[in-house]
């Protein structure tokens, strides 16, 4: 039984992710042996390789391609929403450093436009603020702007999900084993062989 449980453990150190989990533990057994090599534990971040692997699951389920399909068709919508974001987003913060200047920390455009993406994802670092009431009123308007921002994108890809989800045909029922996985156009039951 033990040389039987070997045999099966040998091929997988010479898969990528049996080299990926060598490669991630090693600087653990080199830090005892070198006190020098305790850096290298910082490689252990490649396992992060290993979700790569539970990605390539998506290419099996059928539903999978009913949201690739969804995202494609709303591509050229959340193209022209994100332009007019940032279009948006570079006149705010070029008017909140013409209005507020350096004195309240917007020193340059750049750092206008960063404010007005702070404040328009409504995350609000604070570490820039408007002081006048000018700068105050234009902050305002951006804030209530970007809760309504926020909905669009998920509003264009609900609606291109309904549209893809409709088109596609949906899967057959067995009779026999009762499965709701078989495909429309199946004519007898992946599980159980029985006719569709």
């Amino acid at each position: 039984m033990t040389s039987c449980s070997s045999t099966t453990r040998r091929p997988s150190v010479r898969r990528f992710y049996g080299l990926v989990d060598l490669a991630a533990i090693a600087p653990t057994y080199l830090a005892i042996l070198f006190p020098a090599g305790r850096f290298l534990i910082t490689i252990r971040v490649i396992r992060v390789a290993r979700v790569f692997r539970i990605l390539k699951l998506a290419e099996h389920v059928q539903e999978a391609s009913v949201l690739v399909q969804a995202l494609r068709a709303s591509r050229q919508k959340i193209t022209v929403f994100i332009t007019t974001v940032l279009t948006v987003v570079v006149v705010a913060g070029s008017l909140m450093y013409m209005i507020e200047g350096a004195r309240s920390g917007f020193t340059s455009i750049p750092q206008g436009i960063y404010w007005a993406i702070v404040t328009m994802t409504t995350v609000g670092y604070g570490d820039v603020a408007p002081q006048s009431a000018v700068g105050k009123i234009l902050a305002s308007v951006l804030m209530i702007a970007g809760y309504g921002i926020i909905a669009v994108p998920t509003g264009i890809v609900t609606l291109e999900l309904d549209r893809a989800s409709r088109a596609s045909p949906s899967p057959r029922e067995c009779p026999g084993c009762g499965s709701k996985r078989n495909d429309a156009d199946a004519g007898f039951c992946k599980y159980c062989g029985a006719q569709l």
